[in-house]
């Protein structure tokens, strides 16, 4: 009860305070009741806080507020007394106050919204104008890894003011949402939060993700990786959330080998190997190396990992690419690599024997407007030595290559001016030679010029939390430099044979204004200074001197320059020089070719040492008997020791290198030893595959297999080893080798348990030992059925076939073997199908039906009459294909009229063992055959060809990798091979046409018959009436062979010539004899004929040549042709023509019988066959004389001879283009071949330089010539024999005089070129009818733009009303509206310039409607022309 009575107490108490607080703060707030502005009026606060606090007051929830009034007044008013009229008014108070606050409160923040808005947007618009800034990304971006089919979103933040454009992009290449698929990318861009949205990830899209932001000021870039992986958890039998973390590892292996690739430039390659199990899901863990170096994927490189098959792509290729590669796939253990080499050979050049294009173009020591170019020559040089490079450059934003240099740089560095600060560039190369300028090189890694020293001159400042500002020395400057000082530090940075690199110091103080120089040089000891850079300063400390005298020194000195004025001069530096000549590397020397496998060869070098360092080495190799070399490698290698592969088995080969530096390729090293490409000598592999063929009590008989890899060489033995597993240690079963691969093995304990292992033994040594075999017991085999067969082989795989051969079973049981059953397993199955019905008694089977490309196994089952034995182990997995290059056994007749067989082997290896056999039943009867072998080609004769030779003959090439063929010789074929033989033994030469007779035109008897082709070894001999005749003038006979035509020819034919011809004929071991019996009537006759023709013969002779056809050369260089002809009439002509084609030039005296050609300017057009006919009714005679090649080269030895000695000394001119050196001579060949020098230096023909020659001069024309061009020029020219020289000193008054004249006429060209013309359009008259529009349209030019005044019949046309005048560019159009009579006179155009001027003129004729015009009826009125 006391303390219920203490609570209601202190509740009382605690009322009354809260009523007395209540009256307390009403009364306070009524006499403080005031409007908002009032009560701000008394606050001291500044115009920018009341802003902030408004603002805040805004951006703050009020209805938080609002709430909260009402609440307390609750609570205070909760234990008041109900039912007072006091409290009711207190409380009706209490509502209104609060009304009329929440009133003010809305008008307020009404007001204070808006003048808060109005603040900030100010304030906002002061932060922009203040915070103007470059791009930079908040938040950059992140990687992200995603399983398949699933979205994944891209967030960064970026600030910049103005605001940045944005652009995605995906590899490198923008993400275009037009072309991208429907859906697939969502890109945002609020507030500056940029978000990319990948929806349904697919592995396309695991890529590298950029966003570039861009503004006035600048740009951002941020990068992200994301990985999309392929999720198989529920195909695989694992969840798809503890999947990752329980990811098995990879236990595969690799299948196939990884073998080198040959590219061509700007092809594609591809580098692929297999493994044994899907690496699909350890994509990520694969990686490809080249030469050491992790690759990635970019826009011409990608790496694959489908299904068993991991591959590496790329297109284009460059020969930068070239290197050994390297793939690593995981294992248990780490990883596992394979490596091959990837050669990149040069492309096709456009000019034949133009070389390969340089390779590894680098850029090195950048500035604002100049930079260094750095580059590898090409390995092939096709034939003609390098002798310069041609540099060019492309803005990447014009897509436009621009040649560097006008002159070919020597040496593979050279100095790029002229450039701009800001632009990006790319550069190649072209190598150039005699035959022509090669293809461009790959193209240099983007470079954007910059100022380095404006970075070098930069402070960072950090503050606030890892910001940091970035500013310049010079604006930490007081006092604003203008004028610069002077530079310093003048000197050679890199010097050359053609060029000086010049470097300084900046000036400091540097100040804000941008810098410029002026360089000038002088020779050293000489105080005349000459600027170099006339037209425009450089704005680099750097500047490249090109054009130096060589032998000479130069000082040098550099002006600085801004919008303020020029500095002082700088001082002078020290004397320098060109440097010496570049020389190139020495031959490379201890050159060495060591065998490494059928296909490869290991070639090693001493290294070079040599100053400039080199760059690599080249590799060259070549057949032995070539004269040509093949680059091996086309990308300099760094070590002294490279495998060379793709060789062709069994050829020679010889090895060269070469050394490369900058100043190009070394001389060639010593040729190697040619060497023959053929496995190396190594050990043979480890026997493998033991089993247990039969078992006694203490002995076992134990077989195995032989190596898979024997080098080639014949195994000669096997050591076989022995372990008892109750024992600790292994035992020798022989000391000595043991010659084949089955082995009893005595002295073992019954009931034991031993394994065996092995090792083979070749010409190279002992190989590795084998694994152990399995525990076999030994216990004796008591069984009736056979033990296993072994030695299971395939030979002659095929497509379709093969033939399987075994051993018999050790272990008969109790009897006999009476057959065989052989069983096949396919590839991806565990089940045997047995493939023959009925048991084959031999120990081989020919299987047939088998699917070309799959992978077979078989396995041999005894039978004898206990039943089935046991099988035996499976062959080697064997693949049903033919192998490339597989080669069958040939059968044929050989030149002896042999039968053979004979056999290639396709693998060639050293000393090949080819087993023959007859039936796979043992070696054919050595009675009836003969087997010979010689190199890798084995030939089997039948030295008694019969019915007994009828059967299958096999081959078989020991230590290959199964190289065997057969061939069943049947009656048919052996019947056709005999029938061949017999011709072959015993040939006749066939007859085609038999004895003919005829008479000749002037009397001759011709006797001929002709048989079939003969060979050049054939013989003939002639008899008649049985006495051997020769050739002999008066009897010619002729032999030809290649048409097995035989003649005779008897002039004066008379009774001598009567009786029997015997022509015989022999040909190696073909011959035959043919006779004619020419007697009688027939003989009669014939001599009668050729009595009568012989007479008429003589009747017919008429004019001929008594001087044949001959050339000479006059000191005009005119070439003729002279002969000279008797027995002529009045009625004698004599005719001209050249191949055929009638000559009318051609004269002809009739009294003396001369002739005479005469070609004034003998040309290639004069080349041929020229021919003389002098003719009459008498008869005609022929002369000939060849001017095609021998005739037409010594005529031009001789007019080089004369033309040369005619050469007038060199003479000089100025022309508009520069100054023309010439010498007259009276006729030019391009046999003459025309050399010009200039200081004992060879010119060659440049855009500046320019050589060429006319019929009667050849010159050599200066473009825009400098003072480096003065000195002695010397022009040789080649008479055939001998060199003759003209000389010119262009220097002094000469030079000076021609430099006059070519600014005279360069004057001239520029007034001729700019001065105003009419230049086309106007014509001479136009016609019009009255009230219609007339349009008078001319082109004008020149430059300036040129004045223009129309005139009309001697008065200026004003263009007003119905004339006006419109000139757009270079067309110039006058129009007259409403034309009319008085408008018809002469108008003309007249422009004008501070060149000159020029006028156009043309008469309009105006008529009326109805009438013809005058001068239609003048044109009318005209005779017409006949067509």
């Amino acid at each position: 009860m006391e303390r219920r009575s203490t609570f209601y107490e202190s509740q009382e108490e605690e009322t009354e305070q809260k009523k007395q607080m209540l009256q307390m703060g009403t009364t306070t707030m009524k006499r403080k009741f005031r409007t908002s502005d009032e009560e701000l009026d008394d606050i001291p606060v500044s115009s920018i806080d009341l802003s902030v606090a408004r603002a805040e007051q805004v951006l703050r929830p009020t209805w938080n507020t609002i709430r909260h009034d009402p609440r307390e007044f609750w609570v205070e008013t909760r234990d008041w007394s109900h039912g007072s009229f006091r409290k009711y008014m207190d409380k009706l108070e209490v509502n209104v106050i609060q009304a009329c606050r929440s009133l003010r409160e809305r008008v307020d923040r009404k007001a204070l919204r808006r003048k808060a808005e109005e603040k900030c947007r100010q304030m906002k618009e002061f932060r922009e104008l203040c915070g103007r800034r470059a791009p930079m990304f908040w938040v950059p971006l992140r990687a992200h890894c995603v399983w398949e089919r699933m979205s994944v979103t891209l967030v960064c933040t970026v600030l910049g003011n103005p605001k940045p454009l944005i652009q995605w992009f995906k590899n490198g290449e923008p993400i275009d949402l037009r072309s991208s698929p429907p859906g697939k990318y969502r890109i945002l861009n609020e507030y500056g939060m940029l978000t990319l949205e990948i929806r349904r990830c697919s592995l396309e899209d695991s890529a590298d993700y950029s966003v570039v932001a861009t503004n006035t000021f600048g740009q951002a870039t941020s990068f992200a990786n994301v990985l999309v992986r392929q999720y198989v958890g529920m195909k695989s039998g694992w969840d798809s959330v503890s999947y990752p973390a329980l990811l098995p590892v990879y236990e595969g292996e690799f299948t196939s080998v990884l073998k080198p690739v040959f590219a061509r430039e700007n092809e594609a390659f591809t580098l692929s190997c297999s493994v044994s199990s899907s690496l699909e899901r350890h994509g990520p863990s694969v990686h490809w190396f080249r030469d050491g170096e992790l690759l990635k994927d970019s826009a011409r490189r990608r790496t694959t990992c489908l299904g068993n098959e991991v591959s590496l792509s790329g297109s284009p290729v460059y020969k930068e690419d070239e290197g050994l590669y390297t793939v690593s796939v995981p294992a248990p253990s780490g990883h596992q690599e394979q490596s091959a080499y990837l050669f990149v050979r040069d492309a096709e050049p456009e000019a034949l024997g133009a070389p390969g294009s340089p390779l590894c173009v680098r850029c090195h020591d950048i500035h604002k407007d100049c930079l260094l170019l750095s580059w590898a020559p090409p390995s092939n040089d096709r034939g003609s030595s390098v002798h310069g490079y041609y540099v060019e450059r492309c803005d990447v934003s014009s897509d436009q290559w621009i040649q560097c240099n006008e002159v070919p740089t020597k040496i593979c560095r050279f100095p790029v001016s002229g450039l701009i600060e800001g632009k990006t560039y790319l550069f190649r190369v072209k190598a150039v030679n005699q035959a022509g300028v090669s293809l461009p090189s790959k193209a240099s890694e983007p470079v954007t010029m910059r100022d380095s020293a404006k970075e070098e001159r930069a402070i960072e400042i950090p503050y606030d939390e890892g910001r940091k500002i970035i500013v310049s020395k010079d604006d930490l400057i007081e006092e604003p430099v203008k004028v610069p000082s002077p530079p310093s530090n003048v000197h050679a940075g890199e010097v050359s044979e053609d060029y000086i690199v010049l470097c300084w110091d900046e000036p400091e103080p540097h100040g804000k204004e941008p810098l410029s120089y002026y360089v000038e040089k002088s020779i050293a000891g000489s105080n005349k200074w000459q600027r170099i850079n006339l037209e425009t300063p450089v704005n680099s400390p750097r500047l490249a001197v090109f054009e130096l005298d060589k032998g000479k020194s130069y000082c040098f000195r550099v002006q600085a320059i801004n919008k303020h004025g020029a500095s002082d001069h700088s001082k002078p530096s020290e004397p320098i020089s060109l440097g010496a000549t570049l020389v190139v590397p020495p031959a490379p020397d201890h050159m060495m070719a060591l065998r490494d496998t059928n296909t490869s060869v290991v070639v090693q070098w001493g290294k070079v040492e040599c100053d400039p360092e080199i760059l690599g080495y080249y590799i060259y190799s070549r057949v032995s008997g070539d004269a040509d070399w093949q680059p091996v490698n086309n990308k300099p290698l760094k070590g002294t020791r490279f495998t060379v592969p793709e060789l062709e088995t069994g050829k020679d080969y010889e090895f060269s290198v070469r050394a490369v530096n900058e100043a190009g390729l070394g001389e060639r090293s010593p040729v190697s030893d040619p060497i023959n490409i053929n496995q190396a000598i190594y050990c043979p592999s480890a026997p493998y595959d033991f089993v247990l063929l039969s078992c006694g009590k203490d002995e076992m008989t134990i077989g195995w297999k032989a190596p898979k890899f024997t080098a080639g060489r014949e195994v000669l033995g096997y050591y076989l080893d022995q372990h008892d597993s109750s024992e600790l240690t292994w035992k020798d079963v022989r000391s000595e080798p043991i010659p084949k691969r089955t082995c009893k093995v005595t002295d073992l304990h019954e009931g034991h348990f031993y394994e065996f292992r092995a090792r083979a033994m070749n010409s190279a040594g002992v190989g590795k030992m084998s694994e152990p075999s399995d525990l076999f017991k030994c216990e004796e085999w008591t069984m009736a059925v056979p033990g296993p067969p072994y030695d299971v082989r395939c030979t002659e795989v095929r497509n379709t076939s093969l033939m399987l051969h075994w051993e018999p079973p050790v272990y008969e049981g109790c009897s006999s073997v009476t057959g065989y059953f052989i069983e096949m397993q396919e590839e991806g199955s565990d089940t045997w199908k047995k493939i023959n019905e009925s048991p084959t008694s031999d120990t081989h089977l020919r299987i047939s039906d088998l699917e070309t490309g799959k992978q077979y196994q078989f396995r041999v089952i005894p039978i004898n009459s206990a039943g089935t034995g046991s099988p035996s182990l499976p062959c080697d997995p064997v693949i049903a294909a033919t192998k490339p290059g597989t080669n069958e056994i040939e059968v044929g007749v050989d030149d002896e009229g042999v039968i053979f067989l004979s056999f290639e082997n396709p693998e060639p290896i050293d000393n090949p063992q080819f087993i023959w056999s007859k039936n796979y039943k043992g070696a054919p009867d050595p009675e009836r055959t003969e087997i010979s072998t010689e190199g890798n080609k084995s030939k089997l004769v039948l030295t008694n060809p019969s019915a007994d030779d009828l059967g299958t003959y096999s081959v078989e090439v020991l230590n290959t990798d199964g190289v065997s063929a057969s061939h069943t010789l049947t009656e048919e074929e052996l019947a056709d091979l005999l029938k061949k033989s017999h011709d072959v033994q015993h040939p006749l030469i066939r007859l085609i046409s038999g004895w003919n007779k005829e008479v000749l035109e002037n009397g001759d008897v011709r006797l001929w018959l002709q048989v079939e082709k003969l060979s050049p070894a054939a013989d003939l001999e002639m008899i008649l009436n049985d006495k051997i005749i020769n050739n002999t003038p008066k009897r010619k006979i002729n032999f030809d062979k290649e048409n097995g035509l035989i003649e005779i020819i008897k002039e004066d034919f008379g009774t001598e010539d009567k009786g029997t011809y015997t022509a015989k004929v022999a040909d190696g071991k073909a011959s035959n004899q043919f006779s004619l019996i020419l007697t009688g009537e027939e003989f009669d006759q014939i001599l009668d004929e050729s009595n009568q023709k012989k007479n008429m013969w003589k009747k017919k002779k008429g004019p001929h040549f008594l001087e044949q056809l001959q050339w000479k050369v006059t000191e005009d260089c005119h070439v003729i042709i002279i002969c000279k002809v008797t027995n002529i009439t009045k009625e004698t002509t004599l005719k001209w023509s050249m191949d055929k084609k009638s000559l009318s030039k051609g004269q002809y005296d009739s009294q003396s019988g001369d002739g005479k050609l005469t070609i004034e300017k003998f040309t290639n057009e004069d080349k041929g066959n020229y021919k003389a006919v002098v003719k009459d009714s008498r008869g005609e005679d022929v002369s000939d004389l060849d001017l095609c090649k021998e005739g037409f080269e010594n005529i031009m030895k001789e007019i080089c001879k004369i033309s040369a000695l005619s050469a007038s000394p060199l003479k000089c001119q100025g022309t508009s283009e520069g100054i023309k050196i010439y010498s007259d001579v009276k006729y030019f060949t391009e046999s003459m071949n025309p050399t010009w020098h200039h200081k004992n230096k060879k010119l060659d023909s440049t855009d500046r330089v320019k050589s060429g020659s006319t019929m009667n001069q050849v010159w050599l024309h200066i473009i825009n010539p400098t003072d480096a061009d003065k000195g002695l020029y010397v022009l040789e020219l080649f008479d055939g024999k001998d060199i003759h020289k003209r000389t010119l000193d262009l220097s002094g008054k000469a030079f000076d005089d021609a430099m006059a004249e070519h600014l005279k006429f360069k004057e001239a060209a520029i007034t001729e070129k700019n001065r105003a013309k009419v230049v086309r359009g106007l014509p001479d008259l136009a016609t019009i009818m009255e009230d219609k529009t007339l349009c008078l349209t001319c082109h004008i030019s020149g430059d300036p733009s040129p004045e223009i005044t129309w005139i009309k019949n001697e008065r200026k046309v004003v263009f007003k009303d119905r004339y006006k005048l419109d000139v757009k560019g270079t067309v110039v159009t006058i129009t007259i509206d409403k034309i009319c009579a008085e408008d018809s006179g002469r108008y003309s155009i007249t422009v004008k310039n501070k060149y000159g001027s020029e006028t156009g003129q043309v008469t309009v004729s105006v008529f009326k409607h109805g009438e013809e015009p005058e001068e239609l009826k003048k044109t009318m009125g005209k005779p017409q022309k006949q067509k």
